[in-house]
């Protein structure tokens, strides 16, 4: 295998050393796989309880790998990678810790709670996430835009994709608009198949849009936050653009398939092109807006499913 120099450029220059390209990206997709929810899917499939010590586990294997990172040059690269992981874990755990609190509870929590205030308070400790994970990412890079918090370009070139017809000289002021309506489709025709809806229930869920809005928009943003910019602001110069966009894809996708809607391979797969295509938006327009946008808008009718699923309860 060759010896690659990495880009220093938002390196600091202890990491700048010559290192093993493939031995970097090879690292960081076994990390990935491990913290992601791999392992907890694996223990759904074979019909076995997760363990509750896995998710500390991935927190301590971030920690080691992170001090393995400060000792050993050929991962140093990966270090601000760890570090960003270990602190987003450790972000979701205090989330928890809060949300288990009896008087957050009985604020947010229980039957007789609104729709607002229940989905309020798990997006109230979700940017509370993503704080935690700005803070890391603006000690490391030092400035919004090393770690995409910015606008962007909003005409930026898009480059070519043959198979969804983006050819040369394109630009994401078209597709963006392109994108943000197709996957508002692709989520909004199952899942609102899926619900009995009629007028009466259409007016009552109506009071509720200015909640399904705040909610969509701030998902969109948290996610944005500590599935994309986190990935690919520590990883795209140090094993490429191509495999921190796969692993970011990847890790998103895995994220939903316990979880997600609709859950399964196929919600692994929709959501995986969809963090695909968020993270192409993030990185060609070096910004925060595109991605944003396309990830509002399905969000939009997933949170509009729920405020009609509630008032149908």
């Amino acid at each position: 295998m060759t010896k690659t120099k990495i880009s220093t450029k938002n390196i600091s220059p202890a990491m700048a050393a010559p290192v093993n390209k493939k031995f970097l990206e090879a690292t960081a997709w076994a990390l990935m796989l491990l913290i992601s929810d791999l392992p907890d899917i694996v223990c759904v499939q074979l019909s076995l309880p997760i363990p509750q010590w896995l998710f500390w586990g991935k927190v301590s294997l971030m920690v080691m790998f992170l001090g393995l990172c400060l000792l050993h040059k050929q991962l140093r690269p990966l270090g601000q990678f760890a570090g960003v992981m270990a602190v987003f874990y450790l972000a979701l755990a205090a989330s928890a810790w809060i949300g288990n609190l009896p008087g957050w509870q009985h604020r947010f929590s229980g039957p007789d709670v609104s729709f607002t205030a229940g989905y309020l308070g798990f997006h109230l400790r979700d940017l509370g996430v993503a704080a935690a994970v700005v803070t890391i990412l603006w000690m490391m890079k030092k400035r919004r835009k090393n770690f995409f918090l910015v606008k962007g370009k909003w005409d930026a070139p898009i480059e070519p994709v043959r198979w969804l017809g983006i050819k040369k000289s394109e630009s994401w002021n078209k597709f963006g608009w392109i994108f943000l309506v197709a996957a508002s489709a692709v989520v909004a025709i199952p899942t609102l198949l899926g619900l009995k809806i009629n007028g009466r229930i259409l007016v009552r869920a109506a009071s509720l849009l200015p909640a399904v809005l705040l909610f969509a928009a701030a998902n969109a943003l948290a996610e944005e936050i500590y599935f994309r910019a986190s990935f690919l602001s520590t990883m795209h110069q140090v094993i490429g653009r191509g495999h921190a966009l796969l692993i970011s894809s990847v890790f998103f996708g895995l994220n939903h398939f316990l979880y997600g809607s609709p859950p399964g391979v196929v919600g692994f797969l929709l959501t995986a092109f969809l963090g695909w295509l968020l993270g192409k938006a993030m990185l060609e327009t070096n910004g925060l807006l595109w991605p944003w946008l396309i990830h509002f808008a399905p969000d939009a009718v997933v949170f509009a499913s729920y405020a009609i699923a509630w008032v149908q309860r």
